[in-house]
């Protein structure tokens, strides 16, 4: 409906100007979907706030832009005769062959009806990062899938996304977990593979609480941090093993849930970090105070009143998370032959980082390196709880491994699907089994957090995710299993469907809610709202289901045959895309 909203404005639009030139910089349609199925498909509300400059009711306002607009010959092949209600609102409804036109243009299109952009400035997406000596936890899971759902979207509009997987490779961390383990365990050190990621957990515990009991301990985790970032060999080597070694486990997740990233960490804008400083001083943002370098942030104050500082040196020469970050800034947003040439950078972290960015971009912002047309968007994300309202951990009450997650929500599917082929008297192999409980288990996970909003915190919940009704991911895959159990019963969906036909009115709300698909993705694009997207896919497949419960297919015949096959298909094209972008694959059966 995005191409047709658009006609509609600019013809609404040069109507208000035929009709009160007088007052053309105030002409706005406000033109926007239907509240209700009754009132058309779009209401425009334009007249109402030109009542007081032309000094006339709003209704007769409305009177004469509706007399403009069927004055149109564009707009009269487009809507039927406009309908004016309440003080004046101009109620419009589609002419129901432009319906099926548009229905008939997006069957067998690739981007059912979605334009693409024309635009070569590269999109970075910084998402997943997690921190290498350390397993991948739930908190991991929210960045990961809604950043490659974001990239997924992005890259369907046609721009040319950058899947930055900024993992923390580099820092105080290291200096800590280096020096201890040269003490407790030289041989992790020189040696590939020399333990496994479980047990370099257990190592960085250890050397972080060595770090925050004991002073000389710290110190040296300092001067190894100063080594590090210096290039010191033997460090460096020591680094590349324990990175090695934490990749690889990342990469098992990343593969299983079907994310693609291009690692680029911390470490990469170590040889930045300096120009940083040098660029913030020819700015004259630059003050030293108690020894550390510093950017004091405008409008934002501590408890003392005094403006907060963004730390970019600190006292004994080693660089933070807030130098890397204005790093990466400015190489993100440079020109291609110096950067990534990009023109929007988005980042996905939870919420608690805030403030962090926010004092960051004001800093890259002050420091003139971010383009007039460049934007930098920090996309916060809330807790994933309990169905107590408290933070997701284990009954020891330690952080839930993202791996464990993952494979309790598979034998969970398992054990339903198992259940219910018995319940049914269906026999299928374990391949069968294996690959449906796989597909639903880690659908269910992804699409139970996609469909909440993502600056609010959500309770994670199996029984609810994994339910076959209500806004989960079984119901979206049922509804496609659905359509396939159609083509199984001899409906022909590939076949030509030739000039469509509706009359039933379960068909045309169908109609309707398949040709939102191109403003909702739109919105997504615009508003990085992932659950906008899920909202739309459970409403069409309640609206598809209502269809297919009403309205008989194969019993039809001739045209009515054809257009409801039409309408299946087109259905099942716009399920698989959506849910595809949500990184959720589909199922024929289950």
């Amino acid at each position: 409906m995005l191409c047709i909203a658009n006609a509609l404005e600019a013809q609404l639009r040069e109507a208000m100007q035929r009709a009160f030139p007088e007052v053309d910089a105030l002409l706005d349609p406000q033109l926007a979907p239907a509240s209700k199925p009754e009132f058309g498909d779009f209401q425009a509300n334009g007249a109402l706030p030109l009542a007081k400059p032309l000094k006339q009711a709003p209704r007769q306002i409305a009177g004469a832009i509706v007399e403009a607009l069927q004055a149109d010959p564009a707009f009269t092949a487009l809507c039927l005769e406009p309908q004016i209600a309440g003080p004046g609102f101009i109620n419009l409804t589609i002419r129901p062959e432009c319906l099926a036109a548009e229905v008939s243009a997006r069957l067998g299109d690739p981007r059912l009806g979605v334009p693409a952009v024309q635009n070569d400035a590269a999109v970075v997406v910084d998402f997943s990062s997690p921190n290498i000596a350390k397993e991948m936890h739930v908190g991991h899971l929210r960045s990961t899938i809604i950043g490659d759902s974001l990239a997924r979207v992005l890259e369907f509009r046609g721009h040319r996304v950058l899947r930055l997987n900024h993992v923390g490779d580099w820092g105080t961390q290291f200096g800590m977990l280096i020096t201890h383990l040269k003490q407790v365990a030289p041989e992790t050190l020189n040696t590939a593979d020399a333990v496994d990621l479980g047990d370099l957990v257990a190592f960085y515990r250890e050397a972080k609480k060595r770090f925050d009991d004991d002073d000389a301990f710290q110190t040296m985790s300092r001067e190894e941090v100063v080594k590090l970032q210096g290039g010191d060999p033997v460090s460096l080597k020591a680094w590349g093993l324990l990175c090695d070694q934490s990749r690889r486990e990342f990469q098992k997740i990343y593969d299983r849930l079907d994310i693609r990233l291009s690692e680029r960490g911390e470490s990469f804008y170590n040889p930045y970090l300096a120009p940083v400083l040098s660029g913030l001083k020819e700015a004259g943002l630059l003050v030293t105070d108690d020894g550390a370098e510093c950017v004091f942030l405008e409008g934002v104050n501590g408890k003392d009143g005094k403006p907060l500082p963004v730390i970019v040196r600190k006292s004994d020469g080693g660089f933070n998370y807030a130098t890397t970050d204005l790093a990466a800034i400015r190489y993100r947003f440079a020109p291609a032959s110096d950067g990534d040439g990009a023109r929007r950078v988005i980042y996905v972290t939870d919420a608690g980082q805030a403030n962090h960015f926010a004092g960051v971009f004001q800093v890259a912002k002050r420091a003139n390196w971010i383009p007039e047309d460049g934007r930098l968007e920090h996309v916060p994300f809330g807790l994933v709880q309990g169905e107590d309202g408290k933070k997701l951990k284990t009954r020891s009450g330690d952080t839930v491994r993202l791996r464990d997650l993952l494979d309790e929500a598979v034998e969970r599917a398992e054990a339903d699907l198992r259940r219910r082929l018995e319940e049914e008297e269906r026999e299928e192999d374990e391949s069968f089994v294996e690959h449906v409980a796989g597909t639903v288990g880690l659908a269910a996970v992804k699409y139970a957090d996609l469909s909440q909003n993502r600056i609010t915190n959500y309770q994670f919940s199996f029984d609810r995710m994994l339910a076959l009704q209500g806004n989960t991911a079984p119901y979206l895959l049922y509804a496609v299993v659905r359509i396939a159990g159609i083509a199984r019963k001899g409906g022909d969906l590939e076949a030509e469907a030739g000039m469509l036909q509706f009359s039933e009115p379960q068909e045309w709300a169908l109609v309707r809610e398949l040709l939102k698909f191109d403003a909702v993705i739109a919105e997504v694009e615009e508003e990085l709202l992932p659950n906008r997207l899920c909202s739309y896919l459970f409403e069409l497949s309640q609206v598809f289901n209502r269809f297919y419960d009403q309205v008989p297919v194969l019993k039809a015949e001739g045209k009515s045959l054809a257009s409801r096959l039409a309408l299946c298909r087109l259905t099942a094209d716009t399920l698989k895309s959506g849910l595809g972008l949500l990184g959720i694959a589909t199922l024929e059966r289950m």
